[in-house]
């Protein structure tokens, strides 16, 4: 019994009454019985549906008994057939698929845990269940041996009697998940989304959580290309084996184009039409049996089509690739690119990559253990899972008409898989497309998407197609609003100049030190509100840098119009601090990084990425002179700069240094303040 039903449970039950399980019964069934959980899930939102201990209990008793009854282990086939024949009929629990054979003009069904592939069904249970003629689906099977068929010339005396779906038979199930979805906070909805597939978010960063619903999106979102690689033990092939009947999954091995695709002899068609979401498990050791399989796989991934003849046919199925990193991902990044796991066919092949809509980082997912699973109540799979496939025939994508500007930097593709990886999130966390979406959410979706798909896009930098250089993914949330650049977490280090733009009021500076402070590297950030003047955050500020954000001010203040324009800076207050990342602290001669931080605030534009400032300015407006110019320069360098903006009175300082280095940053000079703000702005 859990310890205690917390409020979440409580509004759970009454908001979708009939439609939840306590998912730490789930895992007591789990793995006991040859049947997916799902399975065992379904019996037991039938008979445990409830927050009364005694009725679960009474439930738990049926399904253990009906599990043991009616499930065939390996090696019972015979007994089970057996009984058939000696009771007339027998109940078991079964994967139940049919097919028509045009011979005799009947349907035929296939039970697979009895190696039966020529049994009895009426048209009319075909037509009440037309999902057994796609792949097939989990039912209670009643299964009746007929004697005298037996005795007929290729007479098939096993016929299906009754069944009753295990999945969810209904389709208005929408409504109800949008009705309870209704009753429920946005941030209570995620933490119920993931008890439903058996995890307590509660137990997760917020940067795990999002990879979780990042597996999700293949469930809700058409013709989705999804990679997750990352180390062993994350729990990346569950979501696709266990919690949906709607997914399919391939461990490593060969994948044949007629399984895939569509077996051009017979004309059947491939998984990518019967299932919602394709999984391929290991995928290092997975390959095509022909040739051009991942030509067919590609032309598939762009545009959801592939051919038989002069057919051409149209399929939905999302393409799932997950594997598995052998050295960390830091690692994995010094000797290669992160798509290096992939099979030789796929790893270097920048127009495959192309087709990936987003690549999760599945080394931010923690491994899997016992203390992360939930004791609460979820929304039963198999109602979420229809739920999910229904889902798919809806689209969020103009949630970002009117609402979002995509930066330059992305291409068509780029936008089509931002766009779908937004929808796909949005349909998770809003069901009902009557619910407004906030701006909040949908910059969490935007971020989210356009982080993962720049991941693809910095891999195929790394091979060196000089097409993807342009990987500063940004956006505007608002036709007035601020652009945002986002970039991927594992190139970016704290401690170092990364080449993205900068939230707009942050600069990266050096200061040059002096006689008893090193040079060091800072970062200045500056944010503005209503009132007036300077505030430094910093306590204790050091006096030097008080000093510099004066003089800054007053420059500021008397220059206003040539830096800001129409813009009164005196109507505006500035909060600075300033951010050491070396042993110098003193935050000396940083004024003109300090002028341009505050301008970049005030007039909402981010300052050009991979950009460091050096230089003072006094109270007049002048430059302070600097005299260890070429020791600036290398800590620029080693802090990972591409451009370093200086005064033009260092420039005979820098003719000694040496050749090796001045290779390695883009050396600019400035004259005054203004135009070291005009070079320093992204344009």
């Amino acid at each position: 019994m859990i310890a205690h039903l917390d409020d979440l449970d409580r509004l759970t039950a009454s908001a979708f009454e009939g439609y939840v399980v306590r998912k730490d019964l789930v895992r007591s069934f789990a793995r006991q019985y040859p049947v997916p959980t799902y399975v065992a899930e379904f019996l037991l939102g039938r008979y445990c549906a409830t927050t009364d201990e005694q009725e679960i209990q009474e439930g738990l008793q049926i399904v253990a008994r009906q599990l043991q009854s009616r499930s065939v282990r390996a090696g019972e086939e015979e007994l089970f057939k057996a009984r058939a024949r000696e009771e007339g009929s027998v109940r078991i629990i079964d994967l139940v698929s049919a097919r028509l054979d045009a011979k005799t003009d009947s349907y035929i069904a296939e039970l697979p845990s009895l190696r039966l592939r020529d049994v009895r069904i009426t048209p009319e249970l075909v037509r009440q269940h037309e999902r057994m003629l796609t792949g097939g689906f989990y039912a209670e099977v009643e299964l009746e041996y007929d004697a005298a068929i037996a005795q007929e010339a290729s007479g098939r005396p096993f016929g299906v009697a009754s069944l009753r779906e295990i999945q969810l038979s209904k389709r208005d199930v929408l409504g109800a998940l949008a009705k309870g979805r209704r009753q429920i906070s946005t941030a209570d909805w995620k933490r119920l989304l993931l008890r439903s597939i058996g995890l307590e978010g509660d137990r997760f960063t917020e940067r795990q959580k999002d990879a979780i619903f990042l597996r999700m999106v293949p469930f809700v979102e058409r013709n989705y290309n999804l990679v997750e690689l990352g180390p062993r033990g994350t729990g990346k092939s569950h979501l696709y084996q266990q919690v949906s009947p709607y997914a399919h999954l391939i461990s490593g091995g060969k994948a044949t184009v007629a399984r895939m695709f569509v077996n051009n002899s017979t004309g059947q068609r491939g998984l990518v039409c019967q299932y919602d979401v394709i999984c391929f498990d290991e995928v290092s050791g997975v390959s095509f049996d022909q040739k051009d399989g991942v030509n067919i796989m590609k032309g598939y991934m762009e545009s959801g089509e592939f051919s038989r003849g002069k057919e051409n046919i149209r399929a939905d199925g999302s393409i799932v690739l997950v594997g598995n990193f052998d050295v960390d991902v830091q690692h994995q990044q010094r000797v290669g690119h992160l798509f290096g796991p992939l099979p030789a066919e796929m790893r270097n092949d920048t127009a495959f990559m192309d087709r990936i809509h987003c690549y999760l980082p599945g080394w931010d997912v923690p491994k899997v253990s016992k203390e992360l699973f939930t004791d609460h109540f979820g929304l039963v799979s198999d109602f979420l899972s229809e739920c999910m496939s229904q889902l798919r025939n809806q689209s969020r994508a103009t949630a970002m008409q009117g609402r979002t500007i995509l930066g330059s930097a992305l291409s068509g593709r780029d936008t089509n898989a931002v766009s779908k990886t937004v929808s796909g999130l949005l349909k998770l966390l809003y069901p009902d497309p009557e619910m407004p979406i906030s701006d909040e959410d949908l910059e969490w979706a935007l971020r989210l998407a356009l982080e993962c798909r720049r991941r693809v896009k910095e891999q195929q930098k790394r091979i060196g197609a000089a097409e993807f250089r342009n990987t500063h993914f940004s956006y505007q949330l608002g036709l007035d609003g601020v652009e945002k650049f986002v970039s991927t977490p594992e190139l970016v280090s704290e401690s170092s100049i990364g080449a993205d733009p900068l939230e707009p009021g942050q600069v990266w500076a050096i200061s040059p030190g002096g006689q008893d402070d090193a040079a060091g590297l800072y970062r200045i950030e500056s944010t503005d509100g209503p009132g007036s003047g300077v505030k430094i955050l910093n306590r204790p500020a050091p006096a030097a840098f008080v000093e510099t954000v004066k003089y800054a001010e007053q420059n500021l203040y008397s220059r206003a119009r040539e830096l800001v324009g129409d813009r009164d800076p005196r109507a505006h207050e500035f909060s600075v601090q300033l951010r050491a990342f070396d042993a110098s602290k003193a935050g000396s001669q940083l004024g003109v990084g300090v002028v341009i931080a505050l301008c970049s605030s005030l007039l909402k534009k981010s300052v050009r990425g991979g950009l460091v400032v050096v230089g003072g300015v006094n109270l007049g407006g002048s430059i302070e002179p600097i005299y260890n110019a070429v020791s600036v320069a290398e800590l620029a360098i080693e802090k990972g700069a591409a451009t370093l903006l200086m005064p033009v009175s260092s420039r005979r300082q820098l003719y000694e240094l040496s050749d090796d280095m001045a290779t390695k940053v883009d050396v600019q000079f400035y004259s005054d303040v203004r135009d070291a703000l005009l070079k320093a702005l992204v344009e």
